[in-house]
Protein backbone atom coordinates (compact mmCIF):
# COMPACT_ATOMS: atom_id res chain seq x y z
CA UNK A 1 0.00 0.00 0.00
CA UNK A 2 1.13 3.75 -0.86
CA UNK A 3 1.48 5.75 2.15
CA UNK A 4 2.65 9.47 2.37
CA UNK A 5 5.73 8.41 4.75
CA UNK A 6 7.30 5.37 2.25
CA UNK A 7 6.94 8.05 -0.84
CA UNK A 8 8.26 10.90 1.78
CA UNK A 9 11.54 8.29 2.25
CA UNK A 10 12.06 7.82 -1.01
CA UNK A 11 12.02 11.22 -1.77
CA UNK A 12 14.61 11.68 0.97
CA UNK A 13 16.71 9.51 -0.77
CA UNK A 14 17.02 11.33 -4.34
CA UNK A 15 19.44 13.97 -4.00
CA UNK A 16 21.23 16.09 -6.76
CA UNK A 17 22.76 19.15 -6.02
CA UNK A 18 23.50 19.80 -9.35
CA UNK A 19 19.36 20.54 -10.19
CA UNK A 20 17.97 23.04 -8.34
CA UNK A 21 14.10 22.70 -9.95
CA UNK A 22 14.35 18.76 -8.87
CA UNK A 23 15.08 19.66 -5.40
CA UNK A 24 12.73 22.70 -5.14
CA UNK A 25 9.94 20.33 -6.38
CA UNK A 26 10.99 17.39 -3.90
CA UNK A 27 10.35 20.00 -1.46
CA UNK A 28 6.99 21.01 -2.46
CA UNK A 29 6.27 16.95 -3.07
CA UNK A 30 7.49 16.43 1.18
CA UNK A 31 5.37 19.26 2.10
CA UNK A 32 2.07 18.03 -0.07
CA UNK A 33 2.21 14.69 1.97
CA UNK A 34 2.57 16.27 4.98
CA UNK A 35 0.17 18.80 4.89
CA UNK A 36 -2.51 17.25 2.60
CA UNK A 37 -4.66 14.74 3.81
CA UNK A 38 -5.08 12.92 0.07
CA UNK A 39 -1.98 13.61 -1.57
CA UNK A 40 -2.70 10.15 -4.09
CA UNK A 41 -6.12 11.22 -4.80
CA UNK A 42 -7.17 12.88 -8.19
CA UNK A 43 -9.71 14.71 -6.66
CA UNK A 44 -7.22 16.61 -4.59
CA UNK A 45 -6.58 20.23 -6.26
CA UNK A 46 -5.50 22.40 -3.51
CA UNK A 47 -2.75 22.38 -4.32
CA UNK A 48 -3.06 19.02 -6.35
CA UNK A 49 -1.91 15.87 -6.22
CA UNK A 50 1.11 13.20 -6.50
CA UNK A 51 1.33 11.36 -9.90
CA UNK A 52 4.48 9.60 -11.58
CA UNK A 53 6.31 9.12 -14.65
CA UNK A 54 8.66 6.60 -16.51
CA UNK A 55 11.68 7.81 -17.97
CA UNK A 56 12.42 4.95 -20.44
CA UNK A 57 15.09 3.96 -22.24
CA UNK A 58 15.15 1.96 -24.75
CA UNK A 59 16.99 -1.84 -24.72
CA UNK A 60 19.93 -0.72 -26.08
CA UNK A 61 19.82 2.67 -23.82
CA UNK A 62 19.99 5.53 -26.74
CA UNK A 63 16.22 6.85 -27.36
CA UNK A 64 13.69 8.00 -24.37
CA UNK A 65 9.95 7.02 -25.03
CA UNK A 66 7.89 10.11 -25.55
CA UNK A 67 4.26 10.04 -25.71
CA UNK A 68 2.49 13.40 -27.53
CA UNK A 69 -0.66 13.95 -24.44
CA UNK A 70 -3.95 14.46 -26.57
CA UNK A 71 -5.41 17.31 -24.05
CA UNK A 72 -1.94 19.25 -23.48
CA UNK A 73 -0.89 18.74 -26.94
CA UNK A 74 2.03 18.26 -26.41
CA UNK A 75 5.48 15.93 -26.01
CA UNK A 76 5.97 14.37 -22.29
CA UNK A 77 7.04 11.31 -20.77
CA UNK A 78 4.22 8.61 -19.79
CA UNK A 79 2.61 8.78 -16.93
CA UNK A 80 -0.65 9.64 -14.94
CA UNK A 81 -2.50 9.56 -11.47
CA UNK A 82 -2.05 7.15 -8.67
CA UNK A 83 -4.39 4.46 -8.46
CA UNK A 84 -5.30 3.24 -5.10
CA UNK A 85 -4.99 -0.89 -5.86
CA UNK A 86 -1.35 0.74 -6.91
CA UNK A 87 0.73 -1.49 -4.63
CA UNK A 88 3.67 0.75 -4.47
CA UNK A 89 4.73 4.39 -6.13
CA UNK A 90 6.67 2.72 -8.60
CA UNK A 91 4.58 0.18 -9.66
CA UNK A 92 1.58 3.56 -10.35
CA UNK A 93 4.26 5.02 -12.98
CA UNK A 94 4.74 1.32 -14.48
CA UNK A 95 1.09 0.34 -15.07
CA UNK A 96 0.65 4.18 -16.21
CA UNK A 97 3.88 3.55 -19.08
CA UNK A 98 2.13 0.22 -19.96
CA UNK A 99 -1.12 1.70 -20.77
CA UNK A 100 0.02 4.86 -22.45
CA UNK A 101 2.57 2.89 -24.65
CA UNK A 102 2.10 -0.80 -24.34
CA UNK A 103 6.25 -0.87 -23.72
CA UNK A 104 7.31 -4.40 -22.59
CA UNK A 105 9.37 -2.99 -19.26
CA UNK A 106 12.20 -5.37 -18.28
CA UNK A 107 11.38 -6.44 -14.52
CA UNK A 108 15.04 -6.22 -13.04
CA UNK A 109 14.76 -4.94 -9.64
CA UNK A 110 12.94 -1.76 -8.79
CA UNK A 111 12.86 1.29 -10.55
CA UNK A 112 14.89 4.12 -9.56
CA UNK A 113 13.20 7.59 -8.54
CA UNK A 114 15.51 9.68 -11.21
CA UNK A 115 13.84 12.77 -11.32
CA UNK A 116 11.07 15.30 -9.51
CA UNK A 117 9.27 17.47 -11.23
CA UNK A 118 6.28 19.51 -10.14
CA UNK A 119 4.21 21.38 -12.73
CA UNK A 120 0.53 23.06 -13.51
CA UNK A 121 -2.24 21.98 -15.08
CA UNK A 122 -5.12 23.92 -17.16
CA UNK A 123 -8.45 23.80 -15.83
CA UNK A 124 -10.73 22.27 -17.59
CA UNK A 125 -14.61 22.03 -17.31
CA UNK A 126 -14.27 19.28 -14.57
CA UNK A 127 -11.27 20.27 -12.58
CA UNK A 128 -9.93 23.62 -11.95
CA UNK A 129 -6.48 24.44 -12.46
CA UNK A 130 -3.99 22.71 -10.06
CA UNK A 131 -0.54 20.96 -9.98
CA UNK A 132 0.96 17.65 -10.65
CA UNK A 133 3.55 16.76 -7.93
CA UNK A 134 4.96 14.13 -10.26
CA UNK A 135 7.99 11.17 -9.54
CA UNK A 136 10.40 10.09 -12.13
CA UNK A 137 10.95 6.21 -12.57
CA UNK A 138 13.72 4.93 -15.05
CA UNK A 139 12.93 2.04 -16.97
CA UNK A 140 13.87 0.22 -19.27
CA UNK A 141 12.40 -1.34 -22.40
CA UNK A 142 12.92 -4.94 -23.44
CA UNK A 143 12.62 -4.04 -27.51
CA UNK A 144 10.97 -0.81 -29.15
CA UNK A 145 7.57 -1.87 -29.74
CA UNK A 146 5.04 0.65 -28.42
CA UNK A 147 1.35 1.85 -29.67
CA UNK A 148 -0.69 4.89 -28.85
CA UNK A 149 -3.58 4.81 -26.32
CA UNK A 150 -6.40 7.22 -26.10
CA UNK A 151 -4.98 9.82 -24.03
CA UNK A 152 -1.89 10.23 -27.08
CA UNK A 153 -1.54 11.12 -30.35
CA UNK A 154 1.65 9.75 -30.72
CA UNK A 155 4.34 7.49 -29.18
CA UNK A 156 7.96 7.16 -30.41
CA UNK A 157 11.51 6.94 -29.42
CA UNK A 158 13.73 9.78 -29.47
CA UNK A 159 17.35 10.09 -29.45
CA UNK A 160 19.10 12.73 -27.57
CA UNK A 161 19.91 15.05 -31.45
CA UNK A 162 15.60 15.10 -31.19
CA UNK A 163 15.01 16.36 -28.46
CA UNK A 164 14.69 20.04 -29.14
CA UNK A 165 12.30 19.17 -32.08
CA UNK A 166 10.39 17.53 -29.18
CA UNK A 167 10.33 21.05 -27.00
CA UNK A 168 11.23 18.45 -24.43
CA UNK A 169 11.24 20.48 -20.73
CA UNK A 170 14.27 20.79 -18.67
CA UNK A 171 13.43 18.23 -16.37
CA UNK A 172 12.95 15.64 -18.60
CA UNK A 173 16.49 16.00 -19.57
CA UNK A 174 18.07 16.46 -16.57
CA UNK A 175 16.65 13.27 -15.86
CA UNK A 176 17.89 11.76 -19.02
CA UNK A 177 21.43 13.34 -17.74
CA UNK A 178 20.90 11.24 -14.86
CA UNK A 179 20.18 8.29 -16.26
CA UNK A 180 23.58 7.87 -18.02
CA UNK A 181 22.31 9.89 -21.08
CA UNK A 182 24.94 12.69 -20.91
CA UNK A 183 24.02 16.09 -22.03
CA UNK A 184 21.55 16.10 -25.39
Amino acid sequence: MITPDTVAALLRSFDDPSDGQALKSRELVLLLLEQTPLPFSRRQFKPGHVTCSGLVLSADGGRLLLVHHRRLDRWLLPGGHVEPEDPAIEEAARREVVEETGAVLATDGTPPLIGVDVHGIPARRDQPYHLHHDLLFLFRAQDDACRVSEESRDVLWASPAEFDGYDLPGNIRRAWGRAGGGAP
